[in-house]
């Protein structure tokens, strides 16, 4: 039994930090600075964690090999399962036409692409992650931006921002759920105090998403309706989390916000609305903005496949889709809603339960800090409740409804398959990384290190859990790695457990989008191959910003400032 040495070089926490950090530091320099592709970025990371866990932590160099292996395995089921069917399912709408038909459904509630950039990634998204969580919302709403023509680039960044507020209840609660479990604090008192911090982050992300689509003029013109998404929904967040029910916080937010956002529309509407054209004519490059709109030629509906589209000059050619037509394109989101929520309803639940099995993985044996064997060295198989697994009965019943052939959904299935080859790759060997870090003991080096702060733990507090989902890509994993630490540390400074519990959560949300794993679901689904580096240097402002504001928070509540704000 391997026991993890948190301060192996000369009993220095501070040294040893300096030391379990290369890795990460490594990784993102290549991938950020130098421009280097993601594969060999993460290969780079892992070799080097691998060669700190050996040479500095003493691990077993059979149990090194384990942990990545392990890491790696995790990263094909269930995290790259999943990305593998969501995309699927979005080649069937491709493949018959019905893409098209939910981009113009889209842009009839507002051809504004700032609108859109809130309800479909900010409403539509928090909607998917409080049903699945785990990298489907990204990955879905990336494509629907692509679909309403915004640039690849602009897709996945606008999809990665907004993926932040919603992810503390993502999948009904679970990282709260897991935050209760290893800490043993009220799950309802961490999902209140949770609920006190997030909702200043729905309140800005709507606002920073127009921004991103068209800068201080945007926010000039179209301000109201980022006000009204994300004040709603920070409202029924705080509400729903504090005084009805953790679970459906995510799910009720975004349905209320979507809606109001639509109310909004109908006795408002933003000037100079943004699109494609309106870019070009303001010579705003592609990359900086959206992609032209294109002009859709109608066909005989009876035949999709001839569905063909031309650069717009101007002019939209008009396309009136029937009733019929619009239904079926929301359908195969109806029906991924549907059967996630089905999938939580407990009858159910417990029989798909019966579906999968977990086993220690074979030659990993890894102590913990309280001496027991580690549970990351356990590998869930649960096949059947898998969130790919439910995606991939989504899309056989998404199949029926559209009328795909076995031939049509064999080919899009082939085409997701190859369009992620490199991104399974990525994400393998940054799980593979993730592993090494937690299961050689060098994350919980780090997170020691900065729990050191004292009674600046309200400003630290935020940064351990956002570093937590930066390395793992999971608020659920950051949770369960580093909650009691938090809950330790904040007994030894006398603080509220509770408020930093619940801040390693809140944290934890704005590290989502740097996660190496979310930049590679993101690139891989518009994609975007090799171009993870950009992408991380797009929203790396925004996430310094948002943990910033974040920190600011926890510490004013951990003093009498906010004191007032903290759940007892």
């Amino acid at each position: 039994m391997f026991q993890p040495d948190y301060t192996p070089i000369a009993h220095s926490l501070g040294w040893s930090a300096a030391v379990a950090a290369l890795p990460l530091v490594i990784m993102f320099v290549l991938l950020g600075g130098l421009r280097v592709r993601a594969p060999i970025a993460a290969a780079v990371g892992v070799a080097t964690a691998a060669l700190i866990a050996w040479g500095v932590y003493h691990m077993p160099a059979a149990q090194v090999a384990d942990s990545a292996l392990l890491g790696f395995t995790y990263g094909m089921f269930p995290i790259m399962w999943l990305v593998l069917n969501a995309i699927w399912i979005y080649n069937l709408t491709v493949q018959t036409g019905h893409r098209d038909v939910l981009c113009r459904s889209m842009a009839s509630i507002s051809p504004d692409h700032r609108i859109q950039a809130v309800i479909v990634a900010f409403c539509f998204g928090a909607l998917i992650e409080g049903l699945a969580g785990f990298g489907t919302p990204v990955a879905i709403t990336s494509l629907m931006l692509v679909a309403l023509r915004f640039s690849p680039l602009k897709a996945a960044a606008v999809a990665l921002v907004a993926n932040t507020a919603p992810v503390a209840f993502a999948s009904l609660g679970i990282p709260i759920v897991a935050l209760s479990g290893v800490t043993g604090l009220s799950l309802d008192a961490l999902g209140a105090m949770v609920g006190r911090q997030t909702p200043i982050l729905a309140c800005i992300v709507p606002l920073v998403l127009i921004f991103m689509v068209d800068g201080r003029k945007g926010l000039r013109q179209a301000w109201p309706a980022a006000a009204m998404g994300g004040g709603v929904y920070a409202i029924v967040q705080f509400l729903c989390s504090n005084f009805f029910s953790v679970e459906l916080t995510d799910i009720a937010g975004s349905i209320i916000s979507a809606g109001s956002i639509v109310l909004l529309l109908r006795v408002w509407r933003p000037q100079a609305p943004v699109h494609g054209a309106t870019l070009e004519a303001a010579g705003r490059p592609e990359s900086e903005g959206v992609t032209a709109p294109l002009a859709v030629t109608h066909v005989d509906r009876s035949d999709v496949s001839v569905l063909t589209a031309r650069p717009a000059s101007g002019v939209r050619d008009e396309v009136i889709d029937s009733r019929k037509d619009v239904v079926l394109a929301y359908a195969p989101y109806v029906m991924v809603t549907a059967i996630f929520t089905l999938s939580m309803w407990k009858p159910f639940t417990a029989l798909l339960k019966h579906g999968g099995t977990s086993f220690a993985w074979p030659g990993l044996h890894v102590a913990n800090a309280a001496h027991k064997p580690s549970a990351l060295a356990v590998f869930k198989l649960d096949f059947l409740s898998s969130a790919g697994t439910l995606l991939l009965i989504s899309g056989l019943l998404t199949m029926l409804v559209l009328r795909t052939s076995a031939g049509q959904a064999g080919r899009a299935y082939v085409s997701a398959a190859i369009q992620l080859r490199s991104a399974a790759l990525t994400v393998g060997l940054v799980l593979a990384l993730a592993y090494l870090l937690n299961l050689s003991g060098e994350t919980t080096t780090l997170g020691l290190w900065i729990a050191g702060a004292g009674a600046l733990l309200g400003v630290v507090s935020p940064v351990i859990g956002w570093l937590g989902v930066t390395v793992t890509g999971s608020d659920t994993s950051s949770n369960s790695l580093f909650g009691v630490l938090q809950v330790s540390a904040a007994h030894a400074a006398g603080i509220s457990p509770t408020l930093l519990a619940a801040a390693n959560s809140s944290g934890g949300v704005i590290g989502k989008m740097l996660s190496p794993q979310s930049l590679v679901i993101a690139t891989a689904a518009v994609q975007m191959k090799g171009k993870e580096g950009d992408l991380f240097r797009k929203v790396f402002k925004w996430s310094m910003l948002l943990l910033a504001l974040m920190c600011v928070l926890v510490y004013l509540q951990s003093t009498s400032w906010l004191g007032w704000m903290v759940v007892s």
